[in-house]
């Protein structure tokens, strides 16, 4: 029992913080850097819309007014079948940007597959309807390009929480910074396994169509990692969004982003195993992985540590501890994200495994997802 608790303790302490240690030596080690310039390829801006009308305007502008120029760069908008008077708000900007309505509903990625198939730039820019981009984004990430080893580049997410008394907001605050921290060495690594959905850019000829149920911002970073590009992080290249500040929200969220990793990964499982390129194989297990099925080991950490606690003075003061932290953790939950800072990372690791866990069974039971109510999860 004893080496069943140390050995999967020390599967947990590899997930959250060995895995970033290593990724940030190798990289010092082994690490290339990216070989950035300032060049201009024509920049098609492409945003998928669900029911928008509150935020697509200053979004389209915001592209619009990127430094950047003008006749380099265009937007595609692809209303997924939108009933709230988006589609009329996007016709609105005239020429400059095209308004392709997806009908019936079919979600995010079928919508990218149809926008982009109308897309004339040679670099493709995604983003979420919601998404504000620091005026020098788009040249930050099409810098990275100057690279003919890049393929696809990711940028830096900064949410403001606007719920100052939710713990939810601050969580995935402080998660962005975790994963920030370990892109960064990522990027000198090899490539960025798992990017941001809202400010990502990839070259147009290395665009792939995807299924409707698959997501869109891990599937084609992995394929084109696959193909022996690299995926790389900008953190010059800002992008502001509000937070989730909903605790059931925010859980549904994770839900359905996890289960739809988890048949990423399934769908492209051959990159697990392969002999060709072993470093990308050992991101993949140690960053996504491992991560989904962290609660497999936390959970066999707490059981095997109960009967230990029973004999000796070390074990109970572990399993005391660790019952403390699940019931601050728990406090939180049971008040819907309302909690003390000092709950912040025990109540969002509890969420993040809970969450897990759920994706897990329905990935088990084979169901997908291709469609959901933005927002709102």
């Amino acid at each position: 029992m004893e080496a069943t608790f140390w050995a999967s303790t020390l599967i947990v302490f590899y997930v959250y913080v060995g895995y970033p240690i290593v990724a940030y030596l190798l990289s010092r080690w082994v690490g290339t850097p990216v070989a950035k310039s300032d060049v201009e390829p024509s920049v098609t801006v492409v945003i998928a819309a669900r029911n928008e009308a509150t935020c697509i305007e200053r979004t389209i502008r915001n592209k619009l007014e990127q430094d950047y120029p003008k006749e380099l760069l265009d937007v595609i908008v692809v209303s997924d079948e939108s009933t709230d008077g988006t589609d009329e708000i996007v016709s609105r900007f005239g020429r400059r940007v095209v308004l392709i309505r997806q009908v019936a509903r079919r979600g995010k990625t079928a919508a990218l597959n149809l926008g982009v198939a109308s897309a004339k730039g040679e670099v493709l820019v995604f983003s979420d309807a919601n998404s504000l981009y620091r005026k020098d984004a788009v040249r930050q990430l099409v810098r990275n390009f100057a690279d003919e080893s890049v393929g696809y580049v990711t940028g830096r997410m900064v949410y403001w929480n606007p719920a100052a008394e939710s713990l939810v907001g601050e969580g995935t605050s402080a998660y962005m910074r975790y994963e920030n921290f370990i892109r960064r060495h990522e990027t000198r690594l090899a490539s960025v396994i798992g990017v941001d959905g809202g400010i990502d850019a990839v070259r147009r000829s290395l665009y792939r169509n995807m299924r409707a149920d698959q997501q869109s911002d891990f599937v084609l970073p992995l394929v084109i990692s696959g193909e022996g590009h690299r995926v790389v992080y900008e953190e010059q290249a800002v992008l502001t969004e509000e937070t989730l500040s909903d605790h059931d929200s925010e859980y549904h969220m994770r839900v359905r982003v996890s289960l739809r990793a988890m048949w990423a990964l399934w769908d492209n499982r051959a990159l697990l195993f392969s002999y060709r390129q072993p470093l990308l194989a050992f991101q993949i297990w140690s960053h996504k992985v491992a991560r989904y099925a962290a609660f497999i080991p936390l959970a066999v950490s707490a059981i095997s540590c109960a009967p230990l606690a029973l004999h000796s003075t070390f074990y109970a003061s572990i399993l005391a501890a660790g019952l403390l932290l699940l019931l601050l953790a728990a406090s939180v939950w049971v008040r819907k994200g309302r909690g003390y800072r000092i709950a912040l990372v025990p109540y969002y690791l509890l969420l993040s495994n809970v969450s897990f866990a759920h994706a897990a069974a329905k990935f088990l039971m084979g169901k997908r997802q291709a469609i959901w109510t933005p927002r709102v999860g």
